[in-house]
């Protein structure tokens, strides 16, 4: 009997990539979504959004709550937009103290809030860790256009934007243990690669098509788990 899930996240579970020829953002085919569609008997709906947050990610399960009882597994993959900065902002008064999208304990009550939410839907959530991000890169990329200097004194070295999405990261992993849900850690499935930039897109922050076949294998394990437990 085929699985069905359905997802709810950002940009990463949609399959965004920054195609460095078009020099622009596209939907990759073979997202990993997609590949363990085809390649394990798993009926997949995928409701992510490009630049979603947990907050917007409520918003959408709400939309959809009433065709939540008809997925067996709901995956969540929050984080990477919540610990984001308004850049801009940062560049041009880089001594004031701004704050991300979403701040660290808004974003677990609000993931606890989701999960609770999934769970009464009638789905079981089971939660994404997130891939890390190459920190230069990323600089490079949200510098583009402002002020590098201004953006650099606040941050005080560039590494510290690693260290921030590294603390929703360490976040996700609190909720999934408070809630009791499942965890599916594609973070230390990259991190465990030499050289895990090669599985990143130009910008520093989206897998490439490398970094998707990582995460579908590092599912797909999950999901052969979970055939031989009810085998």
């Amino acid at each position: 009997m085929n699985l069905s899930v359905c997802v709810f996240g950002d940009s990463v579970s949609k399959g965004v990539v920054f195609d460095s020829v078009l020099k622009k953002y596209i939907l990759l085919r073979d997202c990993f979504a997609n590949r363990i569609r085809g390649n394990f008997p798993v009926i997949i709906k995928n409701y992510s959004k490009f630049g979603c947050t947990v907050t917007r990610g409520m918003e959408l399960l709400r939309r959809h709550k009433n065709e939540l009882s008809g997925y067996d597994y709901t995956v969540l993959e929050f984080g990477g937009n919540d610990c984001d900065f308004d850049w801009a902002e940062v560049s041009a008064d880089p001594e004031q103290d701004h704050q991300p999208k979403t701040p660290v304990g808004v974003f677990e009550q609000k993931y606890e809030e989701l999960i609770e939410q999934v769970k009464k839907c009638g789905s079981r959530p089971v939660l994404l860790t997130l891939p890390p991000i190459d920190a230069k890169r990323y600089f490079e990329w949200i510098s583009k256009g402002l002020n590098p200097g201004a953006i650099l004194e606040w941050l005080g070295d560039i590494e510290h934007i690693y260290r921030w999405h590294e603390r929703y990261n360490l976040a996700v992993c609190r909720v999934a243990k408070e809630c009791g849900v499942p965890l599916i850690d594609i973070s230390s499935a990259f991190l465990e690669r030499h050289h895990y930039q090669d599985l990143l897109c130009d910008d520093g922050i989206h897998p490439n098509e490398k970094g998707h076949r990582l995460i579908s294998a590092v599912i797909g394990n999950t999901i052969k788990q979970l055939q031989t437990a009810t085998a």
